[in-house]
């Protein structure tokens, strides 16, 4: 069976990763990268792989089967406008961008046409997380309560040489809360409203370094969410469940989800809950057991790939369609203009 062809667009951190992933795929052959840098270039002339400055030059002479998007947030909605008008399969590193006007607003046809196998959902391609949701619709943790995410570490200093990192857009909340607030969408459901506090009071940029939001499902579950990208601490989904071998693995929780009936931690994949045999009259004076499991570490890079191919040749629905990303991206959009506002930001139903 012959491979695919695939091309990446952007060769920073995420690039790299999804280049590399691309490289060692049994269903792809790499065919382009499209990045104006000299390092992308440099890059590229090692790997024996062309590189174009710009993607359009490399859409028009590459002309991969399919494509990965992996540059600053801000210019993902014309790449992927200009990938399907000239019918492109591609995927997203991440759905961001400061505004809904190509997802949806005037455009909304475009949802219905996305193949993609958005990167704010490659966490549902991770053994644990298929476990964790399979868990949750079980009912073991009986009706959901509450949950808690971290996502706290330290970027170096170098990380914000990019200038956009530093500008409007470029901040945590867009680049990394994106991510645990797919998740927990994932396991609890859609959001109903959105309050935020957000602060740039570390570094000085333009764009927050912190903020804390606080979530209301529409299954009446109520979340909590501190994100900081200049905290010296451990607690984030990354470093806990070791997915990319540029981060140290730390052996902790970043998400904890209680129901009625029990509670789930993330990524250890810990269930507590009181002995069944005890009978229902249990409170905070009976002991919890606690039930682990412990799954092999899987690449939800790999995953995707594989996943993209088979929705490119029509043999697999998406994981995450537009509609679902396009929610995430917009729930996501509320933290900021609620921390901006000073008010709770009730999501359309």
């Amino acid at each position: 069976m012959s491979k695919l062809s695939i091309a990446v667009i952007g060769a920073g951190l995420i690039g790299i990763t999804h280049i590399d992933r691309a490289l060692k795929s049994p269903d792809f052959d790499l065919v382009g990268i499209a990045d104006p840098t000299p390092a992308a270039a440099e890059l590229a002339r090692s790997l024996g792989v062309p590189c174009f400055a710009d993607y359009p030059s490399l859409l028009a002479q590459a002309r991969p089967t399919g494509v990965v998007v992996a540059t600053p947030n801000a210019t993902h909605a014309q790449i992927t406008v200009d990938c399907l008008e000239n019918e492109f399969g591609f995927g997203l590193g991440k759905r961001s961008n400061d505004s809904l006007r190509y997802q949806y607003d005037g455009q909304g046809a475009l949802l219905d046409r996305f193949t993609d196998t958005d990167d704010t959902r490659d966490r549902s391609l991770n053994p644990i997380m298929r476990k964790a949701k399979a868990i949750v619709s079980a009912g073991t943790l009986g009706r959901p309560v509450s949950a808690t995410a971290m996502c706290t570490w330290l970027k170096p200093r170098d990380y914000f040489d990019v200038a956009w990192r530093r500008q409007r857009g470029g901040g945590p909340i867009l680049i990394n809360l994106i991510h645990d607030i797919d998740l927990m969408r994932h396991l609890y459901g859609e959001i109903e409203s959105v309050q935020a506090l957000a602060s740039n009071a570390v570094r000085g940029f333009e764009v927050e370094d912190t903020a804390v939001v606080a979530l209301r499902f529409r299954n009446g579950a109520l979340g909590t969410v501190t994100v900081s990208d200049t905290a010296a601490a451990p607690w984030n989904w990354d470093l806990g469940v070791g997915e990319a071998e540029r981060f140290p693995r730390q052996d902790i929780n970043a998400h904890f989800y209680s129901g009625t009936q029990g509670s789930l931690t993330l990524p250890r994949l810990e269930v507590w809950r009181y002995r069944q045999d005890e009978g229902p009259a249990q409170g905070w004076h009976d002991p919890l057991t606690q039930e682990r499991t412990a799954l092999h570490i899987g690449c939800p890079y790999t995953e995707q790939l594989r996943h993209f191919a088979a929705l490119i040749e029509g043999r697999e629905a998406p994981v995450c369609s537009a509609l679902d990303g396009f929610r995430t991206l917009e729930a996501t959009l509320a933290v900021t203009q609620a921390a901006a506002e000073g008010r709770a930001v009730v999501l359309p139903v």
